[in-house]
């Protein structure tokens, strides 16, 4: 991957939240495969170490960093890390979500409402927060923020997740112009229904063909399918673009109407 500096450093690296598993994985093995070192951040070591042994087999470097990414000095201490290990830090991909399909506004409890949203949309400003002063400090940077195709659109039942999305998109754009001007880009992918072994884990076999049909291309995304946007939002290739929103759901939401989604 070709940094987009202006300051060369011997060897920037990237870190990835949520690299353990799923979309996160892919994520951090695509980056891997440009070059990159990675460091994979995730609340689960163990899934962390699996994520970057499978990089090492495929010649790639990695590091596991235990991180809690609704703990500000915890997302410190994977860049204090970062920075230890490899020198310079020159992307990140905060991809670290959590569902929530239940109880309406007047019936939902404070407790869900503050996990929800911390999980989803406050960790994300503190991973934002915490890797500004290395990318500055480095010449700039990328960050991409991994939403939902819930960012455009709402469900019943699911406010707290809707609203975390929703304003996941605008902390991007808000960031995108606070530090287009350090060099550093931020932008936001929405992914669909991503056939992810939770997935194949939690939904039915014919759960998951209804959703296929749901899509323009009659398939469940691969968590391949957004690691390569990403990658590419990550790019030199993308080096125009800052403040976007890139939807990787098969064209889910190009036209479907239908009812709650249960499973995102």
């Amino acid at each position: 991957m070709n940094s987009p500096s202006n300051m060369p450093v011997s060897n920037p690296a990237a870190i990835v939240t949520g690299g353990g598993s799923g979309i996160g994985a892919a994520i951090a093995s695509h980056v891997a495969r440009t070059g990159t070192p990675v460091v994979v951040a995730d609340n689960n070591l163990d899934r962390a170490q699996e994520t970057t042994k499978r990089i090492a087999d495929a010649g790639g470097e990695s590091t596991a960093v235990h991180t809690e990414v609704t703990d500000p000095k915890s997302l410190k201490g994977a860049v204090d890390a970062t920075l230890d290990r490899y020198g310079a830090l020159r992307y990140a991909v905060n991809d670290v979500g959590l569902g929530h399909v239940g109880p309406f506004i007047a019936e939902l409890s404070d407790e869900d409402w503050r996990k929800v949203i911390d999980v989803n949309l406050t960790s994300v400003f503190y991973g934002i927060r915490a890797v500004i002063p290395a990318m500055a400090a480095a010449g700039g940077g990328a960050i991409v923020n991994v939403a939902s195709v819930a960012g455009v659109w709402a469900t019943a039942g699911n406010s707290a997740y809707v609203t975390a999305k929703h304003g996941l998109i605008g902390l991007t754009k808000a960031a995108a112009l606070e530090y287009g001007p350090d060099g550093i880009r931020v932008n936001v992918v929405g992914p669909g229904y991503v056939d992810t072994p939770l997935m194949r884990r939690d939904v039915s076999p014919a759960r998951r063909a209804a959703m296929s049909a749901r899509t323009a291309v009659g398939r469940l995304g691969d968590p391949e399918d957004v690691a390569e946007v990403v990658g590419f939002l990550l790019s030199d290739a993308a080096r125009f673009v800052t403040g976007a929103l890139y939807m990787a759901d098969g064209g889910f939401t190009t036209g479907y109407e239908g009812a709650a989604l249960e499973w995102l």
